[in-house]
């Protein structure tokens, strides 16, 4: 059985001033048998990553670009995300896909940027609630794993699964399609891949068990509810099986 791995995706929020978060995460849940990892702005990396042990929580990107340096004005690299102290980059989340036009050619090359770098590519894939209702959920969103997968992942890659409908709209998936769709992905992966599958999608405290108890479910990737400690501590409380 995988180690869980709870990662919190802080997107677009936090400010130097709410860095006490580590010390009320540390407090709250000493040592635990999981990983743990933290996704904040790209401006808060290297403070967060000063602020920790590492450990016991890691710190990511939440995006990078496919080069490693040039003419690219506001992005970022693989490589600049590890000297600020990343050790994991997400990749391929839908809100990359959708508001920049992100496809599965370019999250692959992304993710093979992470590697390239010796980071972790977190690689998100998902259905939109049109191709959930259609019945084309499992084709869609195992085609985009496939697609988004470097060649050389072996062990190198966490996948994670979040349902596009299910992002901050406070919807989850039930728990037989999240374990049907996670058993998808599990039986699809490349011959020597060993993916952890993580489950995204409004992910709080009072539904963290039930969806980290099922089978190839190995983690999480949480939104909202990464941003308070408490709320944090309980989801990776509950990771414990």
């Amino acid at each position: 059985m995988a180690r869980q791995l709870i990662a919190g995706n802080w997107k677009m929020n936090g400010q130097g001033a709410q860095l006490d978060f580590f010390d009320d995460l540390v407090s709250e849940i000493a040592a635990v048998d999981v990983d743990i990892l933290i996704c904040p702005p790209a401006t808060l990396i290297e403070r967060c990553a000063r602020a920790v042990d590492s450990a016991m929580i890691a710190i990511g990107g939440q995006d990078c670009h496919v080069n490693e340096k040039g003419a690219h004005t506001g992005d970022v690299s693989a490589g600049m995300l590890k000297d600020a102290g990343a050790s994991f980059v997400i990749v391929g989340h839908s809100e990359r896909r959708a508001d920049h036009g992100e496809t599965s050619a370019i999250v692959k090359a992304k993710a093979e940027a992470v590697l390239a770098s010796g980071l972790t590519p977190v690689i998100c894939v998902g259905e939109t609630l049109a191709e959930r209702e259609s019945g084309e959920a499992e084709r869609v969103v195992v085609e985009q794993m496939l697609a988004s997968l470097p060649d050389e992942a072996s062990d190198r890659c966490e996948i994670a699964y979040e349902p596009v409908w299910a992002i901050g709209t406070g919807k989850v998936a039930s728990t037989d399609d999240i374990l049907q769709m996670h058993s998808a992905l599990n039986n699809a992966l490349p011959s020597g891949v060993s993916a952890r599958l993580l489950y995204g999608g409004s992910v709080k405290p009072d539904n963290a068990a039930a969806i980290l108890s099922l089978d190839h479910v190995d983690g999480a990737l949480v939104g909202g509810a990464s941003l308070k400690a408490s709320d944090f501590a309980s989801i990776i409380k509950n990771s414990i099986r």
